[in-house]
């Protein structure tokens, strides 16, 4: 039950990456790119969520999938938010450009937790969430405004 558990919070904590990227519409191009990218890692986080939860049945082809999603979405972090640009529904606080090295590494920690997580069954997949909602929690932490 303790690994159920962990995986709710965990799918919790994703889902609130997406939430994020949905919020208020931006209009500035890189904003419009940082968002989706989020969108990109919520929606993988969400596939691999439902399946460790039960809530989805495993499928290893889509959880490879969510999973190679993940790591190409973690792998465009620095170019997509290497412009500081501003737009009201931008979501960053400005420690991300200040902080630069360290913003890196944490997306380097996303994709690092990605690239090791087993999809070959609901179990595994679950195990290893907790370390990819750690790195998301990390980041959001110290970079993403809270609303």
């Amino acid at each position: 039950m303790k690994s159920f558990a962990k995986t709710v919070l965990v799918s919790a904590l994703l889902f609130s990456g997406a939430a994020f990227a949905a919020g208020t519409a931006a209009t500035d191009p890189d904003v419009i790119a940082r968002k989706d990218l989020m969108k990109t890692i919520g929606g993988a986080a969400k596939t691999l969520g439902g399946m460790a939860s039960g809530e989805a049945a495993h499928d290893a082809a889509a959880a490879e999938a969510a999973k190679q999603a993940m790591i190409a979405a973690a792998a465009e972090i620095e170019a997509k938010f290497t412009n500081n640009a501003t737009d009201p529904a931008s979501e960053s606080k400005p420690e991300v450009w200040t902080n630069w090295d360290d913003f890196l590494a944490k997306g380097k920690a996303l994709s690092d937790a990605a690239a090791a997580l087993d999809v070959a069954s609901a179990e595994s997949i679950g195990a290893g969430m907790g370390a990819i909602g750690g790195t998301c929690k990390a980041c959001h932490s110290d970079y993403r405004v809270q609303k």
